[in-house]
Order: structure tokens, then sequence, then C-alpha cells
């Protein structure tokens, strides 16, 4: 059997690193620092990251034994795809494992925004019984807007529609037919902006998603909108999206993502209409386990050199 080495910087469950301990040396060095990992790498043929991990091309040239990258999640954004094309390194990724996972938070931050639950909360352990003032809305019947229909999305959109809401699709990447079978009715992004009582963003940070909340999208929104972002904190523009709430534009925000993380007590964090969480869409057990022996088979097949199910590069 070769005798590969794998690199874990970012902890992963029990369960995968099983998976690659019966054919490789495992090394979990979770918490890794930057420099520690370009001096560490040079000796190992597969890295297994997270979010936390940036694999910058410092990394790749650091590491000449690589062969394949592997994210335990979806999202690729703190990998230089770039780097690893030319360094010759594969990227895949475990984009299915946490889709539920993803889903299910989405609607609890819909559910928690509509009907002010975390003030509610607050108001109670305060001592507090402000029942006459937390008045919330209903979800049955009003309009959802899905940016990026894919896996989380389709997922957030048929459970939406079991609430008794109207779903709307915007995702340049499928036909309308596949749309519709995925539970979203396909629109243009200006119609999702106008027409949505509730926009959720599940799409990928890239150069053409960066910012793509900004002044001018908040602008062409329904007055009143609420919107949750469990994807990528890039995706919106913080400082636009505080202003449109301080005009009464944007009704409320429920938050999981930030451009920088963790974001501090910004003044966005602390609105009284806007819900954080620290980035935890993807935290249950379930979903972890199932990114945990999805990345290590993925890897494994990598080094083995066969097919691939999630290569990203």
């Amino acid at each position: 059997m070769p005798e590969w080495r794998v690199l874990i910087t970012d902890g992963l469950d029990e369960a995968g690193i099983a998976i690659l301990r019966a054919q490789a040396v495992v090394d979990d060095r979770s918490g890794i620092s930057p420099a520690e990992l370009l001096r560490a790498a040079g000796s190992y043929q597969a890295l297994i990251v997270r979010s936390r991990t940036r694999v910058t091309p410092a990394v790749f040239a650091a590491a000449p034994c690589l062969k394949v990258v592997g994210r335990a999640g979806v999202g690729v954004d703190n990998i230089d795809l770039q780097a690893a094309a030319e360094a010759g390194v594969l990227v895949v990724n475990a984009p299915q494992a946490a889709t539920l996972a993803a889903a299910e938070h989405t609607l609890g931050l819909m559910l928690a925004l509509s009907r002010q639950i975390p003030a509610a909360d607050r108001s109670m352990k305060a001592g507090e019984w402000r029942k006459n003032d937390l008045i919330g809305v209903e979800l049955f019947g009003k309009t959802l807007g899905i940016v990026g229909v894919g896996n989380i999305g389709s997922a957030v959109a048929q459970r939406a529609r079991l609430l008794g809401m109207e779903v709307l699709g915007y995702d340049p990447h499928l036909e309308a037919q596949a749309m519709r079978q995925r539970g979203a009715e396909p629109v243009e992004l200006d119609q999702l902006y106008a027409r949505s009582d509730f926009i959720s963003l599940h799409v990928p940070l890239n150069l053409q998603t960066r910012g793509l909340l900004d002044a001018a999208a908040f602008r062409r929104m329904k007055p009143g909108v609420r919107l949750i972002c469990t994807a990528r904190g890039g995706l919106i523009d913080e400082a636009a999206l505080l202003a449109a709430l301080e005009a009464g534009r944007v009704a409320g925000a429920a938050l999981d993502v930030f451009a920088q993380e963790p974001p501090g007590a910004t003044p966005l964090v602390r609105h009284p209409n806007v819900i954080v969480t620290p980035h935890i869409a993807a935290q249950t057990a379930e979903a972890q386990r199932r990114a945990a022996v999805d990345i290590a088979e993925e890897v494994l097949r990598a080094l083995r050199g066969e097919p691939l199910r999630w290569r990203v590069v």
C-alpha cells in the first residue's frame, strides 16, 4: 500500500479520520497557523481543510508532493483554485453533506426573523413582558425569492412551499424546467427583488457574486423585505445593508456569514433588526459526519487515481 500522508488542519469527524487511517498516515493539526502550514506542507500528498485555512499560492509552492486538497464542506473560496491548477493539484469538496443542515438553519432564521424570536427571548430574560410590542408576520402567503437554486437553495424552496410560501428562483445556470422541478418559479433577478417578501442567498462567492447585494440592489427590492444569508458574507455589501436597514427599506436581516469572520460587534451585528449566528449553518452532528466521510472517500479516490464525484479543479 502506498505511504500516503494526509494533513488535516481544521478538524474532521472521527468517522472520516477512520476511513483515511485505513489507507494513509493521518496528521490532525487542527488550528495550525499559516506559518506552520508552510513549514509542514512539503511532506504531504493530501491536505483537508474547512473554511478557516487559506490554501494560498505559497502553500502550493511549499508542497511539491501535494496531489489533492479536500474541502470538508461546500465553499472553496478559501482555496486559490488557479494556483491549484497551475501546480497540478486536484481540489475536491463535499457539496451534499451540509444540504439539510443549511436548509434547516435558513428556515430557522426566517422564522426567527418573521416572529422576532430572539428579541422576545432577550426581553423575557430581562424580566420584561412585551407581548403587545412583538408583532410578527406569517410566512404563509408570502413570497420567498431564492438566489441560487442548487442543492441547498432547492431544499429551502421545497420546504418553504410546504409552509404555504410562493417561491421564486434566480439561477443563471439552470433551465426553467429544472428550476420548476426544484420547487421555484424562474424569474429574472430584478423581478425577484421587486416581488419577494423574503430573499435568501445560496450562491458561491466568486468574482461574479462578490457584492451581489449592493446599494443598487437594495433600491430595487420590495420595501420591507427581509433578508437571510447562510451562504457567504462577501455576497453582501454590509455597509449598504446597514444603510438600507436604517432607512427602513429592509425590515430585517438574518446573517450566518460575514465579509470578515469573526466580524466583532459591528453596527450591523448590533442592529436591533438583525439576527446573527456565527457561521453555524452546517454545524450539526449529522452534517459534520457526512462531510467527513464524503471528503475522506473523495481524497482517497484522488490519491488512487480513480474517477471523482466532486472535482472542483
